[in-house]
């Protein structure tokens, strides 16, 4: 049984190592959202979501109620969310959003994942024009009428809605003004979230890249991903 037990014990450590990953960015979110509106989710919109993504990704209860807990002690971190922008190789912008307790830190890990990867650090605010901002959300898909839910949403700031019959999910996107009023529709309505964030869609893509190129965009994604001080990453590659 040797290999394949090697095999899937490497499969079984990585699968571990993301959820990690997940657990402690999700808990310094919730540990923001907490600090900026407090520690009652019926009072704290983005304390909700990040409790909604928490339980999507089957963070245990005891692990959220203990991230909410330790941000409302003295001895809980304060975090800076900063965003930082450039471009890897071919001209494909990269964007990570991050939340750190070492700004010096960050921002020079950041730099040398850049150097190192063929791109290079821009300044705040130089995609702008390439990523637009908006909430998205997704509930469980129970047999829910598609066009009917576009209907009954567009009131709401409803944008786009798609279904992802493999996640049996609907996907709903609305304008970055609209994040509270649709999260509220949708949780007044009794949906099952799975999800509720604010992300970075692309306007422009890059495109017209050969597989190994592509690869080499994805290895440098994977990079920034794997940095502790960094939430979320975007890319514009087709």
């Amino acid at each position: 049984m040797g290999r394949v037990f090697e095999k899937r014990k490497h499969k079984m450590f990585a699968r571990f190592d993301r959820m990690a990953k997940a657990f402690s960015r999700l808990g310094k979110e919730i540990a923001i959202a907490v600090k900026q509106s407090g520690p009652l989710p019926e009072n704290n919109p983005r304390l909700r979501a990040a409790m909604q993504t928490a339980k999507g990704v089957n963070m245990p209860k005891h692990l959220i109620q203990n991230a909410i807990d330790r941000s409302g002690s003295k001895e809980g971190k304060n975090y800076d969310e900063i965003v930082y922008e450039g471009y890897g190789p071919y001209g494909v912008a990269i964007l990570c959003e991050t939340a750190t307790d070492n700004i010096n830190r960050t921002v020079a890990n950041i730099r040398t994942i850049f150097n190192r990867g063929d791109g290079t650090l821009g300044k705040t605010g130089s995609l702008d024009f390439i990523f637009s901002r908006k909430g998205v959300f997704k509930i469980k898909d129970t047999g829910i009428d598609p066009e009917e839910l576009e209907f009954d949403l567009i009131d709401s700031g409803l944008e786009e809605l798609f279904t992802d019959p493999e996640e049996k999910t609907i996907i709903i996107y609305s304008a970055l003004t609209a994040y509270d009023t649709m999260q509220k529709a949708l949780e007044s309505k009794g949906f099952d979230l799975v999800s509720s964030e604010l992300e970075r869609i692309p306007t422009s893509y890059t495109e017209g890249l050969t597989e190994a190129q592509e690869n080499e965009i994805f290895e440098l994604v994977e990079k920034f991903e794997q940095d502790d001080d960094i939430q979320k990453v975007y890319h514009n590659m087709r």
